[in-house]
């Protein structure tokens, strides 16, 4: 088993690098495989030589990962290609152009050539001196120098085109490979229908049905989960009373997760729908909720606040629905079906944040040979820890995704999803249960949609609050290491 999980994760490996970065540097691809493999293939030979029942010790886990994610950027940065290897195309565009590989003329051009002159004097020298521009079927691209800061630039030329053409433009505000911040005037397909500020754009009657049917299937599930047996369901429909508390608890939580992301969206003035609910007649009941954003993000600074408003806010409803249950639920001893996603025999050990939680709620009664039997309401806050774990990988349109893209940029964001997608398969190595999550990485895009201004930068608050979510989730994550078990004895 472990020879085929070790040869699944390597070719996995070698294609995330090969697609993701191998256009971007001149360090040999197998060398970045090699470097990234090498966690993995230490902790195989761990349980070669002393097998699964002796778990390797987290400085095992911890340092060759440091190590080699530190090694890993240093080589991926020295063979970095410079703007003249690299075709410094805007990400969303690259996509569409190559439809067009050749400068072959086109049919259709965003702008006329006799409207060039009023497209550079949209451009101040003593705001953006504009050294090239370039023409594509979808974008007029604008190359120069920028001369104050990037906010500033992107307002005022923002209102010199909207000046000069109206709202025939979407102004987008990216920085290339080689550093240099850059123009794309996009055509606004969607002016029409913009203008129609009576345009509806959440169908409440959905939501509200969507919200009924999910409250039906957690409340099914959860009559499972609650111990009573769905064949006494036709005789007795009061059954399902115990399955609410399960239901109504996830459901807050996610609830209150997608609320966090609209208010803030909102906030912004960003155009977003109602939160809508998933039904699902087994697993969890749901397979979650989400918005629709209708309008772009203006900037980083509200793609961060309106991506980790979500997590925060479903945490935050989390903890303390996750106490009481864990208060309530039983202490069972630890036996072999003891595991990670066993709410009837949890191990507390398998995160670090459900440990302190579980000593913190249930003091000594939990020991070292303790396993927990989850009460509904601490299953549905054990699922919203999880949920929020799943939403903070920094991967791709994730909410971590978009975190790291508007704290670091997307360049560097992309990089960042690529170690974490690979990262969360060595994970899977100890913690089984994560494999799932792996697999699902792996087929999420890394390239996220950028912010309208793309290139200001957020304050050292943002970037702090940024960093101690990523800490949340690997508190969740990693496995308490045993130095620490024994310390709170247990």
């Amino acid at each position: 088993m472990t020879f085929w999980f070790l040869l699944l994760l390597g070719l996995a490996t070698y294609l995330i690098v090969q697609r993701s970065v191998a256009n971007m540097t001149s360090t040999p691809v197998w060398l970045l495989w090699l470097v990234l493999m090498t966690p993995a293939l230490i902790l195989s030979a761990w349980k070669l030589m002393y097998g699964t029942k002796q778990p390797p010790p987290s400085s095992l886990i911890i340092w060759p990962s440091i190590i080699c994610l530190l090694l890993y950027w240093l080589l991926f940065q020295w063979g970095r290609k410079t703007p003249t290897d690299v075709q410094t195309q805007p990400q969303t565009i690259e996509s569409q152009s190559a439809i067009h590989p050749t400068a072959e003329p086109v049919p259709v051009r965003p702008i006329e050539p006799t409207e060039e002159t009023q497209l550079r004097n949209c451009f101040p020298w003593s705001v953006y001196y504009i050294h090239k521009i370039e023409y594509r079927p979808q974008a007029v691209i604008c190359r120069g120098q920028i001369k104050t800061t990037p906010t500033q630039a992107y307002e005022q030329i923002k209102a010199n085109v909207e000046a000069e053409f109206g709202d025939r433009f979407i102004l987008i505000f990216q920085e290339g490979l080689n550093g240099k911040p850059f123009f794309v005037l996009v055509p606004n397909s969607q002016a029409a229908k913009n203008k129609s500020k009576g345009q509806q754009i959440t169908r409440p009657g959905l939501a509200l049905f969507l919200v009924l049917a999910t409250l039906v299937t957690t409340t099914l599930v959860g009559t499972n989960i609650a111990g009573a047996d769905p064949k006494q369901l036709a005789s007795d429909p009061n059954v399902l009373w115990q399955g609410l508390p399960y239901a109504v608890g996830l459901m807050t939580i996610l609830g209150i997760h997608e609320l966090g992301h609209y208010l803030t969206a909102r906030y912004y003035k960003i155009r977003a729908t109602l939160p809508y609910f998933i039904p699902m007649p087994f697993f969890l009941g749901t397979f979650g909720a989400f918005i629709q954003m209708r309008s772009p993000i203006p900037h980083r600074k509200a793609l961060f606040d309106v991506s980790i408003a979500g997590p925060l806010a479903g945490f935050v409803a989390t903890l303390p629905l996750l106490i009481w249950g864990l208060v309530n639920s039983e202490v069972v001893p630890m036996t072999e079906e003891t595991g990670f996603l066993n709410p009837e025999a949890l191990n507390p050990k398998s995160s670090i944040l459900l440990a302190l939680l579980s000593k913190l709620a249930l003091g000594d009664k939990l020991t070292a040979t303790s396993a927990i039997d989850l009460h509904p309401i601490a299953i549905a806050g054990f699922f919203g820890i999880i949920i929020t774990a799943l939403n903070l990988m920094p991967v791709g349109q994730l909410d971590g995704g978009h975190i790291v893209h508007a704290m670091f940029g997307q360049k560097t964001a992309i990089v960042i999803g690529q170690v974490s997608r690979l990262l969360l398969l060595l994970v899977s190595l100890v913690q089984s249960g994560f494999l799932l999550w792996a697999i699902i990485l792996l087929f999420i895009p890394l390239m996220d949609e950028p912010a309208l201004n793309d290139v200001t930068e957020l304050d050292n608050g943002r970037d702090i609050l940024g960093l101690m979510t990523m800490a949340l989730l690997i508190t969740i994550v990693l496995p308490l290491p045993e130095a620490f078990a024994n310390l709170l004895q247990m």
